[in-house]
């Protein structure tokens, strides 16, 4: 109810209704609120009225919304999941690092890079966990974004107010966004931290660089489940219901559409010996094609390139290009040109998501109980 008080206080803005009673936008709208909530996010504050002072509307839901989050049980048992996890698979990474480290060894030169990959086989590396329970992290701030608030009747409430109903869904993405990018960026720089301490060996510029960018990355791939949720959470009045089809398309992209992708390739695999290694080849890139319209797919193939600066193609090769090859780690800017389908890839699809969620919540017609 302090909400509501305060947005009454500082608003001062009427919402367009049509002859229905519905509300209407525009894509201009949208780019005009939008831009204004990010600038009140920085605007710095003062004494004096509300809007003097800088607090926006748009700023106090994103306020709430990461202080709800921070506040949660739910995004705490998530948290702890994911920071456990990290200690494990850096302990096998430390373990192993001796081993994983060799003279002669492509990546030597990247001997920090090997805490986030190297293990020992008991447990699998840091990225691999992330690619795992990413996904979990971003369905489990998202399911109930809309529908709790409907079904508690806050939300019906909150838009009878003179506030731009757009601030809603774009407050609680960002809101998300933000406690995700802090989590990542701590896990990242706390494993840096271990690193450090341990093995005493600081990393290089271009060390240092690759690991931002994969947190970047990281932060991607979550938020696309972060959109994906949260228009389940618009589509489906029942958070539960919201969570279950979440877990259900997480769960179809990690275990089923791969073993259907493996039944079409099984099935055109080739009988006779004559040109099977042609056909092979063939039917590779035709199974990387299908996988790679999975993100979890996108995320591993960019990460493994960010990480291992030995990785020097992400497809199959003929012996013919294999021929006359030098191995050795590429530059990080080559790295970065090798990835960045699979980077636009993800971004493209995070951004559909969040249009398709911007979208239902826009249209929506919103009652109270």
């Amino acid at each position: 109810m302090d909400l509501m008080i305060f947005i009454i206080a500082i608003s001062k803005e009427d919402r367009k209704m049509d002859k229905a009673g519905k509300l209407t936008f525009s894509f201009r709208e949208w780019i005009r609120n939008s831009v204004q909530g990010l600038i009140s996010l920085f605007q710095p504050s003062g004494k004096g009225t509300p809007e003097k002072n800088g607090l926006h509307p748009f700023r106090v839901i994103v306020r709430k919304e990461m202080a709800d989050h921070f506040s949660s049980w739910r995004f705490i048992i998530l948290v702890s999941l994911i920071f456990l996890t990290c200690l494990g698979s850096m302990y096998t990474a430390m373990s192993n690092i001796s081993k994983a480290v060799k003279s002669e060894d492509a990546e030597g030169a990247f001997f920090f890079l090997r805490l986030f990959t190297a293990s020992d086989g008991t447990l699998p590396p840091f990225f691999v966990f992330i690619g795992f329970l990413g996904p979990l992290l971003g369905i489990g701030l998202g399911f109930d974004a809309i529908n709790s608030e409907q079904n508690r009747g806050t939300l019906s409430r909150l838009l009878a107010q003179p506030v731009h109903r757009d601030y809603v869904i774009n407050a609680k993405f960002l809101a998300a966004l933000q406690v995700i990018s802090l989590m990542f960026f701590v896990l990242g720089f706390l494993v840096i931290g271990f690193g450090l301490i341990s093995i005493g060996i600081p990393p290089t510029a271009e060390e240092f660089l690759r690991i931002i960018f994969f947190l970047l990355l990281s932060i991607i791939y979550v938020a696309f489940w972060l959109n994906l949720s949260i228009f389940f959470s618009v589509r489906f009045r029942q958070p539960a219901t919201a969570a279950l089809a979440g877990i259900a398309v997480w769960l179809f992209f990690t275990v089923f559409y791969p073993m259907i992708v493996s039944l079409i390739i099984k099935a055109l695999s080739p009988d006779q010996a004559m040109e099977a290694s042609y056909k092979m080849y063939l039917l590779e890139k035709l199974r990387l094609t299908l996988m790679r319209f999975l993100p979890n797919q996108l995320f591993s193939e960019a990460t493994t390139t960010l990480l291992m600066p030995s990785v020097r193609s992400l497809g199959p090769l003929t012996m013919e290009q294999l021929y006359g090859t030098i191995p050795g780690p590429l530059p990080l800017g080559q790295s970065l040109l090798l990835v960045w389908p699979q980077v636009t890839g993800l971004i493209a699809a995070t951004v559909l998501c969040f249009a398709l969620s911007y979208v239902s919540f826009m249209r929506r017609e919103i009652r109270s109980r």
